[in-house]
């Protein structure tokens, strides 16, 4: 029986059978990447063709690809053979490989674990020196803080004469600079006031100091004594001194007035009050 199809230009009039019949499906249709069946099937309405006669195309069709796949497995049979043949002994080399990086893992496992051993080291080290470097410098405030009690026993005149000249390298000599800013009242009422608010400076210095060591530190117990003496020595003399100012001429007032910025100062105006009160009665 000979056909024509649509779109091609051969034609046959010898036959009763001269009725235009669909192309083969193309091979291509069916590699598309997102070949989907219903939609491939709803695009063949306009084929003139009976669902019998594709179903009949469709089962030739896939006769002749299981037959190509079967012609290609024979024809590279020999090489599927030699493929597995080359495979042997695989395990063998994927056991060698395993093992390797098995004792790599270790070897690594060593390493990491002699780096952390060695940071631990590093960081205790730089703890310790941290430490040192603590203990050096609360040293060096307690040797200042030492030294600074001393100068102000020593101008208060509440040490011996021996630590005087240990102070002093033996001289025993005071220090001539405390006179420099002297002003005239102190020879007619005591010590002057610029070398009482020295003494309070010094004083509250050393309270600092103190402080900043800690009020639990031993050094900071054993000198309690020592520091409450220079309170007390200077409170006593910044008594003596507002007693013995007179606050009926100018210049005593001012000296009044410089006195009791000084127990401002100490945190004692209290205690000036006291006094004052004390010399009024």
């Amino acid at each position: 029986m000979n056909r024509f199809y649509f779109g091609g230009s051969d034609s046959s009039d010898d036959g009763d059978d001269t009725l235009p019949y669909p192309k083969p499906l193309p091979r291509s249709a069916f590699l598309a990447p997102d070949f989907d069946p219903s939609t491939f099937l709803s695009g063949l309405h306009n084929r003139h063709q009976t669902l019998e006669d594709l179903r009949s195309e469709l089962h030739t069709r896939s006769q002749e690809i299981n037959k190509e796949l079967l012609d290609l497995v024979n024809e590279n049979y020999q090489d599927f053979l030699s493929l597995g043949s080359s495979l042997q002994g695989g395990d063998e080399k994927v056991e060698e490989v395993r093992l390797g990086l098995l004792g790599f893992r270790r070897d690594v496992e060593t390493i990491k674990g002699k780096v952390d051993e060695r940071k631990r080291e590093v960081e205790d080290l730089v703890e310790e020196r941290r430490h040192v470097r603590n203990e050096i410098e609360i040293g060096r405030t307690l040797l200042e803080v030492n030294r600074r009690l001393q100068e102000l026993e020593q101008r208060l005149m509440i040490i011996s004469d021996a630590a005087n000249e240990n102070l002093n390298g033996g001289s025993g000599a005071y220090d001539p600079s405390e006179s420099e800013e002297e002003s005239d009242d102190e020879h007619r009422s005591g010590m002057s006031t610029s070398r009482l608010r020295r003494h309070a400076q010094s004083y509250l210095c050393i309270k600092k100091a103190i402080a900043h060591i800690g009020p639990e530190h031993p050094f900071s117990v054993n000198q309690e004594e020592r520091v409450l003496r220079l309170k007390q020595t200077i409170l006593l003399d910044l008594g003596s001194a507002l007693k013995q100012t007179k606050n009926d001429e100018e210049q005593g007032q001012e000296r009044l007035l410089r006195l009791l910025a000084v127990y401002k100062e100490m945190g004692e105006y209290s205690e000036a009050s006291k006094v004052l009160k004390e010399r009024g009665s």
